[in-house]
């Protein structure tokens, strides 16, 4: 079917929230049936944290206190996820809904109050004799890792009364993300725009659902001339806030006694700066020369004078690329992912069945997709559906965070769910490849298999080796200003990106303008070093799922041992487990040796079929 977004695609904007038929929302009733039930955990929470405060302040100085503290906080942080995250989950879909914004706001001040008033858990515990704290990991079950992990934060720990006052300012701290979201997701309105008579709506999720892929040549590009215009209205608030994003957390680093900001955002992660910028340089030099080499095929099929940015996400083949429905996307997905198990399936079907998907698409919605794993209850997966392959990838990578998720959150306590953010996005990206490879054989016809692997590529490789990454690569030279005592404004912004974009794509693609604001379209910077775990994740990934063609059965049960794993192992350690040695270059070498193999591949199929 040609997938030239038609007329009709266009005739309506989008709906607003309490507009879209109610069997394509997800139902937080889950969490919380009523907003009483809500706010009666609210209260409950309140309540536990100031008996905690006078049954323990002061008397953290055995193991047994210590143990039963610690499961008091457990309980503590375990409501405090649930009314957090339900009360920004329903904010996320609707943006322009003010009491729901204001009881996020209410649940963001409740947990900042709850985690000042019990900082001094953490304090009186590192304080405490090496022999105390030996006993009390010697005695603790589901607390062992927190109590291991105080230790390793207390180089860095400052006075209590300091960490008491930085977990009050938490919602302050954490503005510029809120600043962020409300310019982009509610006070941005769009114009439409008109090509050849046909005026054609615009919003941040059409331009980036339909319009970057739009085989249009005119469309696109008129769609992305208007769509830069707007964020250019935008750019200096959108500045001001992530320039106050990095200058805090400069700020933190310094006071905590970190040597960089790289350190102070990587110790989280529990990963070295060698890995960090491994993935970045890399990417940069050694992936640049195949992603060139598939711009200049897609300049070629669609028969473009020159190859712009705008043209990057356009179809090797739009004329093939079948319409899926929700429903269509349930079959692919269970067959598809078969190989993972049978639980796993009941999982997939329960998903679909107890409406754990958002695939509205309403106005004041967040862009993009993602998946939340409240502890405790189900996931829940964020995405606009458009009825295209693209879609069912997406889902597919989403439900591997709810399949991760639910294996440690089931296995793990609370405090051992905290996975590094360095190998999140490998469950989430390995299930796009398995994906990709059952497609690869249900068929030998030569353009259904090129079909997938330019899926492949255009979807899962391009978003997480070049769009995360080159945002990555972005962020780095940004907090290498801010490190040396420097400000970011809009002007530097851009020309970073601008840089960046260039030095990547060489004369392969024109960097037309608006590219340079794409600093402007991602949430991640207001997240820390996380774009650059998006290729580290999908690097394990690669490695993993070659390794389950090979080998079948026993390396799919290694996975499901990592998925287990949780917070209680380390990157190094997670990646051992499924079989891949991230302490080398040769995975990253590999797997960027793949994908050119793969884009090698489509060309040759290309020449074949014409």
């Amino acid at each position: 079917m040609r997938r030239t977004i038609r007329r009709k695609d266009y005739d309506m904007k989008l709906a607003m929230r309490n507009e879209v038929p109610v069997e394509l929302t997800w139902d937080l009733t889950s969490i919380y049936k009523t907003e009483e039930d809500l706010r009666s955990d609210m209260e409950k929470v309140k309540a536990l944290s100031i008996e905690m405060e006078k049954k323990y302040k002061g008397k953290l100085n055995t193991p047994e206190m210590i143990d039963a503290c610690l499961d008091d906080l457990r309980e503590s942080t375990r409501l405090i996820s649930l009314t957090y995250q339900y009360c920004e989950l329903a904010a996320s879909v609707d943006y322009y809904d003010s009491h729901i914004q204001d009881l996020n706001g209410k649940a963001m001040r409740l947990a900042s109050e709850v985690d000042s008033r019990l900082s001094f858990i953490s304090g009186e515990i590192m304080e405490q004799p090496e022999e105390t704290l030996k006993q009390a990991i010697s005695i603790a079950t589901a607390n062992k890792l927190y109590l291991k992990d105080i230790l390793r934060r207390k180089p860095h720990y400052l006075q209590p009364q300091t960490e008491q006052v930085l977990a009050a300012l938490a919602p302050t701290i954490q503005a510029p993300y809120q600043i962020y979201n409300l310019t982009k997701l509610a006070d941005m309105k769009f114009d439409s725009f008109t090509v050849n008579g046909q005026e054609y709506p615009l919003g941040y999720s059409l331009f980036e659902d339909n319009y970057e892929y739009e085989a249009d040549a005119e469309v696109r590009h008129a769609a992305f001339d208007a769509f830069s215009k707007k964020l250019r209205q935008y750019e200096n608030t959108t500045a001001a806030a992530y320039n106050t994003q990095v200058q805090t957390e400069k700020t933190l680093a310094d006071v905590r006694g970190f040597d960089s900001v790289f350190d102070s955002l990587l110790f989280g992660q529990k990963v070295t700066r060698e890995l960090y910028d491994r993935q970045i340089n890399l990417i940069t030099e050694k992936l640049a020369p195949h992603m060139r080499k598939y711009a200049k095929l897609l300049q070629k099929i669609h028969g473009l004078e020159k190859m712009t940015f705008a043209d990057l996400k356009i179809a090797v083949d739009p004329q093939y690329d079948p319409k899926v429905t929700i429903e269509d996307s349930k079959d692919y997905i269970l067959k598809g992912l078969s190989i993972l198990g049978g639980e796993y399936g009941e999982m997939i079907q329960t998903a679909y069945r107890d409406r754990w998907v958002d695939f509205a698409k309403n106005q004041g919605k967040s862009t993009g997709g993602f998946c939340s794993s409240p502890y405790g209850v189900n996931s829940f997966i964020l995405l606009s559906w458009n009825d295209r392959m693209a879609d069912v990838f997406t889902l597919a990578h989403e439900l591997g965070h709810a399949g991760h998720f639910k294996a440690c959150n089931s296995a793990q306590s609370i405090f051992d769910t905290d996975v590094s953010t360095y190998m999140v996005e490998a469950p989430s990206t390995m299930n796009e490849l398995i994906m990709a490879h059952y497609l690869l054989k249900t068929s030998e016809d030569k353009r259904f298999r090129r079909w997938v692997l330019s899926c492949m590529i255009s979807n899962t490789y391009y978003h997480n080796f070049v769009t995360h990454l080159m945002e990555a690569a972005y962020q780095r030279d940004v907090y290498k200003i801010v490190d040396a005592g420097g400000s970011v404004d809009a002007s530097t912004l851009s020309g970073i990106m601008r840089e960046t974009l260039e030095k990547f794509w060489g004369d392969a693609v024109e960097i037309n303008e608006g590219a340079e604001l794409t600093w402007m379209r991602q949430p991640h910077y207001y997240m820390g070093l996380y774009s650059y775990t998006y290729s580290a994740g999908l690097t394990i990934a690669t490695q993993a799922c070659r390794r389950i063609e090979r080998e079948g059965q026993p390396a799919v049960e290694d996975w499901k041992k990592v998925l287990a794993a949780g917070g209680t192992v380390d990157p190094i350690e997670f990646a051992r487990m499924a079989g891949v040695d991230i302490t080398t270059d040769q995975p990253l070498l590999d797997t960027i040796a793949y994908i050119g193999e793969i884009i090698d591949e489509i060309c040759k199929l290309t020449e074949e079929l014409e």
